[in-house]
């Protein structure tokens, strides 16, 4: 009967949401301050509902109740419970109403602090969050329920895709998810504003935070997932420009841009037209990153394949908010315009410049993951766009915001144009000599690398903007600056680990027998043979190697080539030996012989900077988070 309360439980949160969209507005209408508050109720009725419903499908994939369709899809009782519970997200089902219960958290964390603001901004703001909450409970309600039995039940589940099998599934949809509904609060807070008089900075000041947390946790989902691809998948990248990939870039890109023009209209009134429209585009494409994964649309290695009904229903969803936003941006905006004068050689215009570069690569995006889409639509054949196109465009537009951030820093830091040129030369000097020592260094390690002058531009450029904020650590500094220093000093590491591991990184294809060795960037592969082992839902084939350098053994790795008997399916697992300075990175493929496998050996220099720069990145908008200050006064438009 439990998951039958779990659909009764949904039911209520439909009905709350209704009731969320709807009473809030009447008693805005009518300026009845009971109904308006009575937003508040309902959005925690909506809240307890959806977690109810959700706690019991993670219970039924726990008790391995194979009586539910979904969990005789995604689990087995072989499956180590860790996995089981998180093959509660591992589906298109459990994904979406994981999805509509990260959305009732932010609902219920945006209810509880906005008690202090203005009550006919803040229930209005419920009442739209009640809509898309409506909304996306009637999707799952009729098109994409977890809880359908199938009787008889089975006796074992079909389990969880091998792939998935693994820690960062535990972790990276769900930070995901959270990411991508945070924007929702953003979005609905201006659609208030413009429906009550105009967006202003009060407002911005407020939604500052909301928007840094969402992007945190896009961030960290972000981050995890590409973590995950190079370890997980057995490719040897980082990122592959994958459709999926593509589409939790652009609404990353957009809240960047979002960001940066809260904190310039907070502070001057200005760049209120890009704030409304980054703040609508951010939560639309999370929408469109929601109807792409799971509508089935786009071939990905990520993505659900699902039928067509439920793509046209997630499909109406994201036209219908879009259409709505965007005309009530259209038909209410009232921004008045303040005379704010600024030189050619300030922070605010660099600020529009990197809104520019954002608008360019979310377009950049969106044209090079959507048109292969619509050239087959129309039936012209079918394309393919690859990372060619995307870095012939991204990496100017990398070297021109890098350029950006460290003018800004100066600006934003130093108080005198002495001060300003010393700490400039001084760092741009020092940089030029440090990334020519880190290529050369490389490029000894391995004779067949050559010095690339395209590579040695990033490096100076991220270089140099780490040196910029390290001289700012000398000096005492607030959690808004310490916020900025972190974020950019991340963004500075990032293109460190991505330049060198794909402009230096070194990889080959071999075939070896037992006691067969080869050579890979000044390391010996030495091959010693295989054993069979017998794992809690699978058997494998584990390879053993000796590593060494100079003659000396640097780690012993064991790849592996997993067989899954319930989905008979065959996996690689990758063998990893991490360091600060490199990776070294072995996959094995298939038997050959009597103990002869294909391998593919791969040495990835500063491939880890990748996510450490990405966890600096975090921290940063953490400290900017806490570096906001708390208005206690409500909104007012006068």
């Amino acid at each position: 009967m439990l998951p039958e309360f779990a659909f009764i439980s949904l039911l209520f949160a439909l009905f709350s949401s209704l009731l969320l969209a709807i009473v809030p507005q009447i008693g805005i209408w009518r300026n009845d301050a009971r109904l308006m508050s009575l937003a508040w109720q309902f959005s925690y009725i909506f809240t307890i509902s959806t977690a109810l419903s959700l706690f019991l499908l993670v219970y039924s994939f726990t008790i391995d109740d194979f009586s539910v369709l979904y969990v005789s899809s995604h689990s087995n009782s072989q499956l180590p419970l860790l996995f089981k519970i998180a093959a509660t997200w591992g589906g298109h089902e459990g994904s979406m109403l994981f999805w509509l219960f990260s959305l009732s958290l932010w609902l219920s964390s945006f209810a509880f602090f906005s008690r202090k603001i203005d009550p006919i901004i803040a229930s209005q703001t419920l009442a739209i969050l009640g809509l898309i909450c409506f909304g996306f409970t009637l999707f799952i309600l009729f098109f994409s329920s977890p809880f359908d039995r199938t009787f008889p039940a089975l006796i074992e589940g079909r389990d969880l895709n091998p792939m998935l099998q693994d820690i960062g599934l535990v972790f990276h949809p769900p930070l995901l998810y959270i990411g991508y509904v945070g924007f929702a609060i953003n979005f609905s807070l201006t659609l208030a504003a413009l429906l009550n008089g105009g967006f202003s900075s009060v407002i911005a000041r407020y939604m500052r935070s909301w928007v840094l947390v969402s992007w945190l946790f896009l961030t960290l989902g972000i981050m995890l997932g590409s973590w995950w691809a190079y370890y997980e998948l057995g490719w040897g990248g980082w990122w592959f420009w994958d459709p999926v990939e593509n589409v939790s870039l652009m609404p990353w890109l957009l809240g960047l841009g979002l960001f940066h023009s809260l904190s310039i209209i907070e502070k001057k009134g200005i760049f209120s037209y890009w704030t409304v429209l980054f703040s609508l585009a951010s939560f639309i494409f999370s929408l469109l990153g929601t109807f792409v994964v799971r509508s089935g649309v786009l071939n990905s290695i990520h993505a659900f394949a699902i039928d067509a009904e439920r793509g046209i229903a997630l499909l109406t969803l994201f036209f219908l908010l879009t259409f709505i936003s965007l005309s009530i941006f259209a038909l209410k905006i009232n921004i008045k315009s303040n005379t704010v004068k600024f030189s050619w050689f300030s922070i605010e215009l660099f600020i529009l410049i990197s809104n520019l570069i954002f608008s360019i690569a979310t377009v950049t995006v969106f044209l090079g993951t959507f048109y292969p889409m619509f050239f087959m639509a129309v039936g012209w054949g079918r394309i393919s766009v690859g990372a060619p196109y995307f870095n012939s465009i991204f990496l100017p537009l990398i070297v021109i915001n890098s350029i950006i951030m460290i003018i800004v820093s100066h600006l934003f830091f130093s108080k005198n144009n002495r001060t300003l040129f010393v700490k400039s030369f001084i760092s741009s000097i020092a940089s030029i000599l440090l990334s020519y020592l880190l290529i050369k260094y490389n490029v000894q390690q391995n004779t067949e690398l050559k010095f690339n002058i395209v590579a040695f531009i990033f490096i100076v450029l991220a270089i140099w903007l780490l040196l910029n904020h390290l001289w700012i650590i000398q000096r005492k500094i607030t959690f808004k600056k310490l916020g900025l220093v972190f974020a950019h000093c991340g963004v500075s590491i990032s293109i460190i680990g991505a330049i060198m591991s794909s402009y230096f990184g070194s990889e080959i294809g071999v075939r070896l027998s037992p006691n067969e060795h080869c050579k890979l960037a000044g390391y010996e592969f030495h091959y010693q043979g295989f054993t069979n082992e017998i794992g809690e839902n699978y058997t494998a084939e584990k390879a053993h190697f000796a590593v060494y350098k100079n003659n000396q053994l640097i780690t012993k790795l064991y790849p592996e080539k997993r067989y899954y008997d319930a989905r008979n399916m065959n996996m690689s697992e990758v063998a990893l030996s991490w360091g600060f300075l490199g990776d070294i990175y072995i996959v094995m493929g298939d038997k050959l012989g009597s103990g002869t496998f294909s391998f593919k050996l791969h040495y990835k220099p500063f491939v880890r900077w990748l996510w450490i720069g990405g966890i600096l990145m975090s921290l940063g908008a953490f400290f900017a988070t806490l570096g906001l200050k708390k208005k206690q006064n409500c909104f007012s438009y006068e």
